[in-house]
């Protein structure tokens, strides 16, 4: 019996050593792969065909780099959950998408040495559009690079404006023929309308439309909203809408691309995610840029994913030369779902001829304005107070000027913490 005891001892305490043994390889293969090759651990929020796009990437670079592997992590729609709980835990991938640089700042490596120091990245840097590098910085200090981007648009149904004898938007065009032209495109009684707002998550994009009007939600510093939110010329967009929405030009839908879809809305507001969607349907549409308020020139607003390394890389020489790459002309040719954000590769691909992607990029040159969430860090609780306030307003349950008082009031405090 006792013998029996000391073999069960023994063989715990091998399957225990061999347990052990794993979790110090498994630690280790983080930086080090096998044959002593160095490991860099990329991760990104993309599936499908720009995964592979991105993993094609990875592999050039392994050839270019002998001795690298770049081990591609796709969190997918748990992105944000993963990579917290790897910044948490100290153990982050050493490069990674990122786009919510006030949030993560603190855990980036910053890159502004990094560009002053390696002469042969200028000319990759002077390529970039200088409003696109303003979304990757923070406290005047650069943490990541764009790969990607969008801004938004007004897309319309060729059809219905046909239809109705209204002419087609061009260039320059201003809010009273933008609002003139729903007003004729619309026929309740067809349940068919000029257009269509989103029910909810308005604030980013009606940024826009704010600072086209010559205001802003907040100060240029961060600090203060009263003055701002609520402004005159803050009210006077959410007026606007209202008016729209009062006299039957415009409705409110939680599913603003199906709506435009069914061929009953003229007019909506999106960046370039169902483009591609749109022409896959069919649609005969245009794309528009956002029109100008009051005399006011009009002005966009940008979404842009870039890449970033983590501060606790132990690669860190590996991810710069990575990241070099990645936003590399070649590698930017390579990412075919992602909009270019390098000057040449624009011109090379004709992008600016196309007369439904021009416009996202005569938008990009009117962006130079910086959204909130780039201004506070304490933008995520702001923008649900914003938020709210918009579709408050939106659906008729609040006026302008009595919802971004209030919202104001719950915002000021929070931001003198």
């Amino acid at each position: 019996m006792l013998k029996k005891r000391i073999s069960l001892l023994l063989i715990l305490a091998i399957s225990f050593a061999v347990v052990l043994s794993a979790c110090a390889n498994s630690e280790k293969s983080s930086s080090q792969g096998k044959s002593g090759e160095k490991v860099l651990r990329f991760a990104t929020w993309d599936t499908g065909e720009s995964l592979k796009y991105q993993q094609d990437i990875a592999k050039k670079f392994e050839k270019a780099n002998p001795g690298v592997k770049v081990q591609v992590e796709a969190y997918a729609d748990g992105f944000e959950d993963k990579l917290a709980a790897s910044f948490g835990a100290k153990n982050p991938p050493d490069v990674m998408y990122m786009w919510n640089y006030p949030d993560y700042y603190k855990s980036l490596e910053p890159l502004d040495d990094y560009v002053n120091k390696d002469s042969s990245f200028k000319t990759t840097f002077d390529d970039f559009y200088t409003n696109i590098l303003n979304y990757h910085k923070f406290k005047d200090t650069t943490y990541g690079f764009p790969v990607g981007f969008t801004t938004r648009v007004i897309y319309y149904n060729k059809k219905l404006f046909q239809e109705a004898g209204v002419p087609l938007p061009t260039s320059g065009w201003t809010w009273e023929q933008f609002s003139d032209a729903a007003k004729k495109l619309s026929n309740p009684e067809k349940k068919q309308y000029g257009f269509v707002l989103s029910s909810k998550k308005n604030s980013y994009a009606f940024q826009e439309y704010v600072w086209s009007n010559g205001s802003s939600f907040i100060s240029p510093d961060g600090k203060k909203v009263d003055g701002y939110m609520n402004s005159s010329k803050t009210q006077e967009i959410l007026k606007d809408f209202q008016h729209m929405i009062d006299e039957n030009s415009a409705i409110v839908s939680d599913k603003v691309t199906d709506s435009f879809k069914s061929g009953k809305i003229a007019m909506i507001e999106n960046g370039i995610w169902p483009l591609e969607e749109f022409k896959k349907a069919g649609m005969d549409f245009g794309t528009a840029e956002i029109p100008s308020f009051h005399g006011q020139p009009s002005k966009g607003v940008i979404h842009s994913a870039g890449i970033a390394m983590a501060k606790d890389s132990k690669e860190k020489d590996i991810a710069w030369k990575f990241i070099k790459y990645f936003v590399s002309a070649e590698a930017a040719k390579m990412r075919k779902s992602d909009m270019p954000v390098l000057k040449s590769v624009v011109s090379e691909q004709s992008h600016k001829n196309d007369q439904l992607l021009s416009t996202f990029y005569s938008m990009l040159e009117r962006s130079s304005d910086t959204p909130g969430f780039l201004l506070t860090s304490k933008w995520t609780e702001v923008d649900k107070k914003l938020d709210y306030a918009i579709s408050s307003v939106l659906l008729g349950q609040n006026s302008a000027d009595k919802a971004l008082n209030e919202a104001v009031k719950l915002i000021e405090p929070e931001l003198k913490k």
